[in-house]
C-alpha cells in the first residue's frame, strides 16, 4: 500500500496538481465575469439612462447624466477587472508553489517523525 501511494503521489496525484492552474482559473474567471466585464467595460453603471426631453437643456443634461453613468461604470469594471487580474497572478504562483512542493511533502512527513523521536 504504501508503494501504490508514492506511485500515486508522484505521478497522477503531481499531474492532477499541476492541473489545477487551469480549472482555478477557469473557476476564478467564472466568478468574476471577466468576460462579460471586458464586453460591458463602456456600458452604463447598473443600466442607469437618462432619455433626453425635448429641449436643448434636457438633452445636454441627459448627455451628462449618461456620460457620468459611462464613466462610472467603466472605473467599477476596471478596478474589478484589476483585482481579478491580481488574484489570477496569485493563484497561478500559488499553485506554482504547491507543483514545486509536492514532491517533497513526503520527504517532510518523515524529517517531522525523526525530528520528534531524536528531539
Amino acid at each position: 500500500m504504501l508503494t501504490a501511494f508514492f506511485k500515486w503521489w508522484y505521478g497522477a496525484g503531481w499531474v492532477a496538481v499541476a492541473k489545477g492552474v487551469s480549472k482555478r482559473t477557469a473557476s476564478l474567471n467564472a466568478s468574476l465575469s471577466t468576460t462579460s466585464l471586458l464586453r460591458t467595460l463602456f456600458a452604463p453603471w447598473r443600466r442607469i439612462i437618462t432619455y433626453p426631453g425635448a429641449g436643448l437643456d434636457a438633452k445636454m443634461r441627459a448627455l451628462a447624466d449618461n456620460l457620468f453613468s459611462r464613466v462610472v461604470g467603466f472605473f467599477v469594471r476596471l478596478f474589478v477587472l484589476i483585482a481579478a487580474g491580481l488574484m489570477l497572478v496569485l493563484v497561478t504562483l500559488a499553485t506554482l508553489i504547491e507543483t514545486l512542493v509536492w514532491p517533497l511533502l513526503p520527504l517532510g512527513i518523515i524529517v517531522f517523525i525523526v525530528l520528534a523521536v531524536t528531539g
